[in-house]
């Protein structure tokens, strides 16, 4: 089973739910939410001290608009990554989110995730 074998429509039926659900627990300052879907390897080499302080200094990923759209799709190797054109609700402009996405254990989880 390999994600990127889905079309652009299946991979964001799983993508969307998942970006929504990361805004919401970024906002919410939620950090086990956040991680709630990640994939284990991802979860295993997070910095939590890092990520924590994200959560309680960063202007940005606390003022996430739930409004996104999506650019389009990247498949590599065993992942996909899914790019939305985001912006904040505090701050001017957009950012670009990525979102990657491959299996594990049959399931999709989270690899990777990230504005810029």
């Amino acid at each position: 089973m390999n994600i990127i074998d889905n079309t652009d429509d299946e991979i964001l039926a799983y993508a969307n739910p998942l970006w929504s659900h990361l805004i919401k627990a970024s906002n919410d300052g939620n950090y086990g939410e956040f991680i709630r879907h990640f994939a284990y390897s991802l979860i295993k080499g997070l910095n939590e001290i890092e990520v924590g302080n994200q959560f309680a200094n960063s202007e940005l990923t606390r003022n996430l608009s739930e409004s996104v759209e999506f650019i389009g799709t990247i498949r590599r190797g065993e992942h996909v990554t899914v790019l939305y054109r985001t912006r904040s609700t505090k701050r001017d402009g957009e950012w670009l989110g990525r979102l990657v996405l491959g299996y594990e254990d049959g399931e999709v989880k989270i690899f990777g995730a990230s504005i810029f």
